[in-house]
């Protein structure tokens, strides 16, 4: 399957009506994005279950700035929708089909989970609290590093 362009009006349907996406950021001066050129077009006829895509960073620069693209190549993979990989450089073959497989074989819901445990995190309470009420005594273990011997020695 050759790879596919995307641009600002393509990006959020091509990402959203996908199983796996996996995105070349590139720009025509950057050498090294010359050099994972082929990497990636190998790819995409290895895999035509999955998305190959190029965005072409000097003709898409608010699709670029929006995504935070800092380095290039930038290679990211969706997965469902979600972004579940985003690295800069130019990974061997190899290393590309190990992430492919990777992504293939990713459990999502965990990955649901651990998104909606971060963004829990993330969120700050409307107020803050005086002081925390300090925890009941209870034997057990201590809450130091783990050690031989009695906490603190």
């Amino acid at each position: 399957m050759p790879t596919l362009t995307l641009t600002q009006r393509n990006f959020d349907t091509v990402i959203t009506s996908n199983p796996i996406v996996l995105i070349d950021w590139w720009a025509a001066w950057c050498g090294p994005c010359r050099h994972f050129a082929p990497i990636f077009e190998s790819s995409s006829e290895r895999h035509p279950d999955i998305v190959h895509a190029k965005v072409d960073t000097e003709a898409e620069q608010e699709l670029s700035a929006a995504a935070q693209i800092t380095g290039l190549p930038t290679l990211m993979a969706f997965r469902e929708g979600l972004l579940v990989y985003s690295e800069a450089g130019v990974p061997a073959a190899e290393t590309l089909e190990e992430l492919i497989q990777q992504i293939k074989w990713l459990d999502m819901e965990q990955f649901r989970r651990e998104l909606s445990n971060q963004a829990e995190a993330q969120q700050t309470p409307a107020y803050a609290p005086s002081a925390p009420e300090p925890a009941p005594r209870q034997a057990g273990h201590a809450a130091t590093s783990d050690q031989y011997g009695w906490p603190g020695i």
